[in-house]
């Protein structure tokens, strides 16, 4: 069964991870994908090609979700290529880790630019389609650390709480359109990133996880699949941890 049959997605950094993973699924379940990607020009030209393959329209665009312009200029092409834009996934991030007294304010400005205002750029270029087909859903990407903390993460933590807080207001402003507005907080995901890790610290963490392993990008896909699709029409300004149970 395809949840998302004639739907049309963008979802922000895809061209590895996470948001490779959200975009392969939703193509699975008959979505149509617009995907932003920064440098990795190569792999988003073969994503394109795959997600082409499974019989919807895919197309990749070179477009910096944490510039105002860009984020408008995206969401006008993909109205104009598309048609529709009738789910925004938020999932470009980045980290900068360091204890606070170590933090330099660029490496928390940028973080925070990154992360927190490339949500509120992209939402805020969706919202008027959103508002004039009066439909929509917009799932932004947080993160287990922006539910608990985690010392070295002052920067990332608070971008990734305040995505909370922007996605529970964004609810609450454009619930009377039928507009939802929900979060994924990830727990430990294994990506490319994560399998650069020594191994004996992923063990570490592995341990400490109720269900006993890492969650993988198809995890978190299953989960955008269910907030995007109608079997969750009457949900909105949640937060979902899928995290193996980290928090419990």
């Amino acid at each position: 069964m395809k949840l998302l049959e004639g739907k049309t997605a963008i979802i922000t950094g895809a061209s590895r991870g996470i948001g490779k993973g959200i975009a392969e699924v939703f193509a699975d379940h008959g979505a149509n994908v617009a995907f932003t990607y920064s440098s990795s020009v190569e792999a988003a030209n073969e994503l394109e090609k795959e997600l082409n393959s499974k019989g919807i329209k895919a197309k990749g665009y070179q477009s910096n979700a944490a510039n105002f312009d860009e984020s408008q200029k995206l969401a006008e092409d993909v109205l104009a290529e598309f048609g529709a834009i009738d789910i925004l996934v938020n999932n470009a991030g980045i980290t900068k880790d360091n204890l606070l007294m170590r933090m330099g304010e660029d490496d928390f400005d940028k973080v925070i630019e990154v992360n927190l205002k490339s949500v509120f750029n992209m939402t805020k270029a969706v919202q008027r389609t959103m508002l004039k087909q009066r439909k929509g859903s917009i799932i932004n990407m947080s993160s287990v650390v922006g539910v608990k903390g985690n010392a070295g993460q002052t920067n990332y933590a608070a971008s990734k709480a305040g995505i909370i807080g922007f996605s529970k207001s964004v609810a609450l402003e454009l619930g009377s359109r039928n507009i939802r507005s929900n979060v994924i907080a990830p727990g430990f995901i294994e990506t490319e990133m994560t399998a650069k890790l020594d191994e004996a610290t992923v063990k570490g963490w592995r341990a400490g996880i109720p269900l006993k392993r890492g969650g993988t990008p198809e995890d978190i896909a299953n989960a955008c699949v269910f907030l995007a699709s109608d079997l969750s029409a009457y949900i909105t300004g949640q937060t979902l941890n899928v995290d193996g149970g980290m928090l419990t």
